[in-house]
């Protein structure tokens, strides 16, 4: 289902949501605990109030991780429209480096 096929409603339900998506609402649930940009309103009764722009992530949070084969990290960065976290850019620096010096050791030793 893509956002166009999203009902014209102002509030959904998770069960309402969870259909839409074709998901369970306990995956839903996670989630919200996983993803910051995923925050449905919560009613005076206390339920998860949903609005279309939260479907619309839901349906991108799913095809992220279920057609795309992302993880929940790779997902999360690519909602927040980053990349690497500034320890993972040094780690890979890092690793270029020693890859750098030992393919400088196997041309000094061919020559």
């Amino acid at each position: 289902m893509n956002k166009n096929s999203i009902p014209d409603k102002m509030f959904f339900k998770i069960g309402e949501v969870a259909k839409i998506a074709d998901l369970e609402p306990h995956v839903l649930r996670y989630w919200e605990s996983e993803f910051k940009e995923l925050s449905p309103d919560k009613g005076d009764n206390g339920r998860r109030l949903y609005r279309k722009k939260d479907v619309a992530k839901v349906l991108q949070i799913k095809e992220l991780l279920y057609k795309e084969k992302y993880s929940i990290k790779g997902a999360q960065r690519i909602l927040r429209g980053t990349n690497l976290s500034q320890e993972e850019e040094e780690n890979i620096v890092k690793k270029l480096d020693t890859v750098k010096r030992g393919l400088t050791e196997i041309l000094n030793i061919l020559d």
